[in-house]
């Protein structure tokens, strides 16, 4: 499964940004959650347009997958783990579910610098 990668928010944000660090990542299947979803419109809603969040949110939301209450636990002691890092709900869920799916976990977040399992690229 090297070609399909958990984007977090900051990956998409970055990618819509046009950062060329991530133009290796734009041809590689995509999963994400909803709450990934909220975070990346909020964000896009704040610097660009809703023009533009709607239509990122549209083309986003086919990778969406869910997931089920041992995720939600086992992320929720992640974050308590590293509580001093104050890593997000949504990056803990995240971060899990792509432990859970045996694919790497794409993110620029400095909270994740030096963790398993994460493609790291500022």
């Amino acid at each position: 499964m090297d070609d399909v990668y958990f984007f977090d928010s900051y990956a998409v944000m970055e990618i819509i940004k046009g950062n060329p660090n991530y133009k290796e990542y734009l041809d590689k299947n995509v999963v994400l959650t909803k709450e990934n979803i909220f975070e990346i419109y909020l964000s896009v809603l704040r610097q660009i347009d809703k023009k533009t969040a709607d239509n990122i949110a549209d083309d986003y939301y086919p990778c969406v997958i869910d997931f089920d209450e041992d995720v939600i636990k086992e992320a929720a002691e992640l974050k308590l783990r590293y509580y001093k890092q104050n890593i997000s709900m949504t990056d803990c869920i995240g971060y899990i579910l792509s432990l859970k799916l045996g694919i790497k976990f794409l993110t620029g977040d400095k909270e994740f610098e030096g963790f398993e399992n994460v493609e790291f690229v500022k």
